[in-house]
């Protein structure tokens, strides 16, 4: 009976997106955007030796290039331009919440509505054209500094040249902000997010090629590729599993009396997320701790031997490197939670509806309550990244598997599909209801 009820609603669902011809063009819009962008990640920044930059980026391999480079889906590696991609829009939404936390006028703004929403937001664009320039000057000097075994990366360096570079790179990133608007609007899902998800998911083709090339060459045995791949499965089971998890808290109404007629009494929950903060924990942890270690490797080499031992320490897979980067990723999940959810808040809104949870006195307890709960989520939400982030991040050093099998990159990518899912299954049940709405309109005027 189970099979068949599930074969009935497997047909059901099928039937409904092959009627659902709204949804089909909002995914192929989506499809095409995204091609569209994977065309322009391969289309390179002018004056730039393509031989020499591959032959450089080799050289660096495993410090902030690649954090960098896995987001922008080998943008950055190529340098096309994309190679920015959308993190400084990413790293300015960031900036623009961490600041209504010690700006009283942008808290305010933020509880404005809709315009105050489009306030922050212009205000982000602006944040995110000046880390634009600086970002595109900074890599205009630094391909002008970089060279590899046979010569420089820059065919002509110069004024000339660090300006068409950050004119590329500034222009590549706002399309990208268009882009992912479009998808937004006119497509599925959240367009900066899948911009990201397709960047990572291109290059997990050539890793898997890479994965099986080890065991090829015996680098790797047979057991140790199936341990890994039944190791990611697991992984992505974990991962859903986890983000899924939530608490809901029983919130109870009273009843009111309106004239002779009873009102209220029901209850709801408030859902609290195991992970709130998602994936920004894994993201600011990898770039803080990766810059110092790339930074020095870049002057380690002929430098005193104390700079050595420092770069050898920070290497991935190292015991001062894997503490640190869990010490990261804790601070900045209570920190995001924190930013992003506010119990005092929450607590007055229940309190001016008239809600309150069983056994809890409304206002200043509720909020103590659930800052209570919230914290010890947050505590096993920081427990369940460090472990997703910290194994794979020891087996990489250890194995030397792909960058992109990492637990960051399967974060992302499993979280954007959820979410890409979700909102499908609320397109076709949107069309669904718009289908029995026409059905009993036609039969009332039958009638």
């Amino acid at each position: 009976m189970a099979s068949s009820a599930e074969q009935m609603a497997g047909q059901l669902s099928l039937g409904a997106f092959g009627k659902a011809t709204e949804l089909k063009k909002r995914l192929w819009f989506t499809l095409g955007a995204l091609i569209v962008y994977r065309l322009g990640t391969y289309i390179p920044i002018p004056g730039i030796d393509p031989a020499i930059l591959n032959d450089i980026f080799e050289q660096q391999r495993g410090g902030i290039l690649d954090v960098f480079n896995l987001f922008s889906g080998g943008a950055l590696e190529r340098m096309t331009i994309f190679a920015l991609n959308v993190m400084p829009y990413i790293s300015a939404s960031i900036i623009m919440q961490l600041m209504t936390t010690v700006s009283p006028k942008l808290e305010q703004l933020k509880k404005e509505g809709e315009s105050g929403r489009k306030k922050m937001n212009q205000y982000t664009r602006y944040l995110t054209v000046l880390l634009c320039l600086v970002q595109g000057y900074g890599i205009a000097v630094g391909l002008e500094s970089m060279t590899g075994s046979i010569g420089s990366a820059v065919i002509d360096p110069g004024y000339f040249f660090r300006f068409t570079t950050v004119v590329t790179l500034l222009g590549g990133t706002m399309f990208l902000l268009w882009l992912g608007e479009q998808i937004t609007q006119r497509g599925v899902g959240n367009g900066i997010s899948l911009i990201i998800f397709s960047g990572i998911v291109a290059g997990f083709p050539g890793a898997l090629g890479q994965l099986l090339e080890m065991g090829r060459v015996g680098t790797l045995s047979p057991f140790a590729i199936m341990a890994i791949i039944l190791g990611g499965l697991a992984l992505i089971y974990g991962i859903v599993f986890m983000e899924r998890a939530q608490r809901r808290l029983i919130v109870q109404y009273p009843k009111r009396q309106v004239g002779n007629r009873m009102f209220g009494g029901e209850s709801s929950h408030l859902p609290l997320k195991l992970n709130t903060a998602g994936v920004i924990p894994p993201i600011f942890a990898s770039s803080i701790l990766l810059m110092p270690a790339t930074l020095i490797s870049f002057s380690a080499a002929g430098g005193p031997a104390w700079l050595q031992d420092v770069q050898f320490y920070l290497g991935r897979g190292q015991p001062l490197y894997l503490i640190l980067f869990a010490s990261a990723i804790i601070f900045f999940c209570f920190f995001y939670t924190a930013v992003v959810f506010n119990p005092a808040d929450t607590a007055d809104n229940l309190k001016k509806n008239g809600g309150f949870v069983p056994g809890i006195r409304p206002g200043k307890n509720t909020a103590e309550y659930l800052d209570y709960v919230l914290t010890r989520l947050t505590t096993v939400g920081a427990i369940y990244l460090t472990t997703v982030c910290l194994i794979p991040e020891y087996l990489i050093a250890k194995t030397a598997i792909p960058f992109y099998l990492g637990g960051t990159s399967l974060l992302i990518c499993v979280t954007v599909t959820m979410d890409t899912v979700s909102q499908i299954q609320s397109h076709l049940l949107a069309h669904q209801y718009e289908g029995l709405i026409k059905k009993s309109k036609l039969k009332g005027r039958k009638r």
